[in-house]
């Protein structure tokens, strides 16, 4: 169990390891392939321009895949922190399922966007909700001003979102948590880093992180299973 002072302030960061629970394929590392195409090859702004149908067509297998998925234990942990805590703690994950929120998380960060989203490549349209699938022999989304529909998901090469919030919380958090994240991708790696000298920092997950040397404790499991022991609220 983890220990929360009243005066703590918590900074939760989860990754793909604790989606894979539920289902969710990561689409990374060793066996990450969809139809032969590795994620990067598919999720750039360069794929989008080149080849929007074949872009669509993945995020719309993500969409299936992941409105098919529950949230599992972890989710309704970190759902219940949030509750004990209110504004004492933020959640940003790297993920862009809602599955945070389908678990009764109310303010969610999501740095790398929102699968269940989409926006205007051409103008300042602000995201909107859309479930929808696009696949053949549906056409690609236009926008009213004639600019193309995009997933809004941040791709590689392009900045993550609300980093100066992210920032902002990591300068104010005593408690640092990563969840199922590989200690891999930037610039979250980084951030257990960032807070070490001054932060608890705890990792969860099955697999120790790349950055395994910058936290003080390794709860090594399923998020879904250790989560509600760590924080039974």
């Amino acid at each position: 169990m983890v220990e929360i002072a009243s005066t703590d302030r918590v900074f939760i960061l989860t990754g793909a390891g604790i989606s894979a629970e539920s289902g969710i394929p990561t689409f990374r590392g060793e066996g990450g392939l969809w139809r032969s195409y590795r994620v990067e090859e598919v999720g750039t702004p360069e794929a989008f321009r080149r080849d929007p149908r074949l872009v669509w067509e993945f995020y719309s297998m993500r969409r299936r895949v992941a409105s098919a998925a529950k949230p599992n234990p972890g989710h309704v942990a970190l759902a219940k922190l949030e509750r004990a805590l209110e504004d004492r703690l933020f959640l940003c994950t790297q993920n862009v399922d809602s599955l945070h929120e389908q678990a009764g998380s109310k303010r969610v960060t999501h740095m790398h966007g929102e699968l269940f989203k989409s926006r205007c490549d051409s103008c300042r349209r602000a995201p909107f909700d859309d479930a929808n699938t696009y696949e053949p022999p549906a056409e690609i989304p236009r926008c009213e001003c004639g600019g193309r529909i995009r997933p809004h998901i941040c791709w590689f090469g392009e900045v993550p979102f609300d980093l100066d919030r992210i920032f902002q919380a990591l300068e104010e958090c005593t408690v640092f948590v990563a969840v199922g994240t590989s200690g891999v991708v930037e610039p979250a790696a980084s951030f257990v880093a960032h807070v070490r000298r001054r932060a608890r920092t705890i990792y969860v997950g099955p697999e120790e992180p790349a950055n395994k040397f910058a936290f003080t404790e390794c709860h090594l499991g399923k998020a879904g299973e250790m989560l509600p022991n760590l924080f039974p609220g």
